[in-house]
């Protein structure tokens, strides 16, 4: 820790925390460092300081009077200064560390660390914060046909920036349907790799061969017995079949990006091979003497968890170290729904260009069914739905709830009786009046417990469920199970 040098520019910090405490040791220490020190005792104080002024660090609480920290946490992230925020709390776990840094948190310290060392992260962030000034501002990214604009996806944004501007091999994680090959795309067409030229392996005979390609390779669809000689190529007569020598993928991604979609299906026997390649930019031909060269960028995605495979042993650690230099994780749609408008109205605009038919009107009923939906598709599900839309509008000129498909307006309908049901004081004069009925808070906690057990014992103690089928955030999640002192 130490205190301004000429160079440094006097930053402005934000401490949220209701121990006051704290916060006047804090307010002191950043004072000495010589920056300007704010602080608010509630969330909703500290929202509102941030969205009117401009801070370089925030110190953010988790347990709040008024909520958890982690929850504000992408709101803050979204404020006009964009600053950095550091968690801090009493007593930390693992999983919502890893929530804080899902989120874009700078840090996530414990207060039983001295306030010296809680001083360190806040001066890297400085240090982070002017270096990231001193550069010229990035020009604006091509990324044709990604719609989002939430804070889970300006994270996936500010990645994709930083992965377009090296060449450092590039993860991207996430469900089916979630976009990795247009990110895979946008990561490509936004570096020095770009050229318009795409080569699919299903179309590799077809296309014309220039430096710098984006070569697309399916691992689910590569054939079993032929996987070396279509990413290493062949030399005349190395098997029965081969009547003459043929290049593989991965030279005709020299110069270029060579993308790996659904990498978790490459046999373990071709992760070894693979794995030389990924080292040396060398490999040989099957029936080939001399080895060959490619300069490739390598982005590979998948849907599986990797760690798990390793785990299992199904996965290759060393190819997975290998792998994500730089991970992105995709959100699903239902981690975005703020987004769902948007996309609706791109995707429908784009279709009905495909069709040449006048663009249609979307009803707030549409977009309310829409955005009820979990979407265990996500954006694929999406727009297959909005093309089943539109046929089923037919000329008509706006589309309401009535032309999305059935098995979207039941779950609607079923959901909205499931809710009335759930109210165990509906005016259907089921409860007697006789009774007495327990205070309001009682019956919160009451049905509060109950519901959570029932959660719990429904999805086997799988956090990622329960948060799905509670509409919780994990963070909240695991709040809950401590006031009420549940355990997993």
């Amino acid at each position: 820790m130490r205190p301004l040098k000429n160079g440094d520019k006097m930053g402005k910090v934000l401490v949220i925390d209701d121990d006051e405490k704290m916060c006047k040791a804090i307010f002191v220490l950043i004072n000495r460092l010589g920056h300007d020190a704010d602080v608010a005792f509630t969330l909703d104080d500290g929202l509102e300081k941030a969205l009117t002024e401009e801070f370089d660090v925030v110190f953010l609480n988790v347990l709040m009077p008024d909520g958890n920290g982690l929850d504000l946490l992408p709101k803050i992230k979204e404020t006009h200064s964009i600053p950095e925020v550091i968690i801090i709390t009493a007593s930390g776990d693992p999983d919502s560390a890893e929530i804080a840094i899902r989120n874009g948190a700078w840090d996530y310290i414990e207060k039983a660390s001295s306030l010296k060392k809680m001083m360190l992260p806040l001066t890297r962030a400085f240090q982070y914060r002017q270096a990231k000034q001193s550069q010229t501002q990035p020009v604006a990214l091509k990324r044709e046909r990604i719609i989002g604009s939430s804070p889970n996806m300006k994270i996936c944004f500010d990645l994709l920036a930083q992965a377009a501007v090296n060449s450092a091999n590039v993860l991207l994680t996430g469900a089916t349907g979630t976009g990795k090959e247009l990110f895979a795309r946008a990561i490509h067409f936004n570096s020095p790799r770009t050229n318009k030229n795409i080569i699919s392996h299903a179309i590799l005979d077809k296309a014309s061969r220039t430096e710098r390609n984006f070569v697309v390779v399916d691992c689910t669809a590569l054939p079993g017995t032929l996987v070396e000689s279509v990413l290493f190529g062949h030399e005349k007569g190395a098997f029965t079949g081969a009547d003459r020598s043929k290049e593989g993928l991965i030279k005709q991604a020299d110069g270029g990006t060579l993308f790996l979609d659904e990498i978790g299906e490459l046999p373990l026997v071709i992760q070894k091979a693979f794995l030389r390649v990924l080292q040396e930019r060398r490999f040989r031909p099957v029936g080939g003497k001399e080895e060959k060269e490619s300069n490739f960028r390598l982005i590979a995605a998948t849907n599986r968890s990797l760690d798990q495979m390793v785990e299992e042993g199904a996965f290759r650690k060393d190819l997975l170290f290998r792998l994500r230099s730089l991970s992105i994780d995709l959100p699903s749609l239902r981690e975005r729904h703020e987004d769902i408008k948007d996309l609706t109205r791109f995707h429908m605009a784009r279709l009905c260009d495909r069709y040449d038919i006048e663009t249609k009107g979307i009803s707030p009923d549409f977009f309310d069914t829409l955005i009820s939906y979990d979407w265990p598709g996500n954006v694929r599900e999406l727009v297959n739905t909005l093309d089943g839309s539109l046929a089923a509008a037919g000329n008509d000129p706006t589309l309401f709830s009535q032309h999305l498909p059935m098995h979207l307006r039941i779950r609607m309908a079923r959901d909205s009786v499931r809710k009335k049901d759930r109210d165990p004081y509906s005016a259907k004069g089921d409860a007697k009046s006789n009774e007495a009925l327990p205070t309001l808070r009682a019956l919160r906690q009451t049905t509060e417990i109950k519901y959570l057990q029932g959660v719990i014992l429904h999805t086997g103690g799988d956090v990622k469920k329960a948060c799905h089928i509670s509409g919780l955030s994990r963070s909240r999640l695991y709040e809950l199970l401590a006031k009420h002192n549940i355990s997993m």
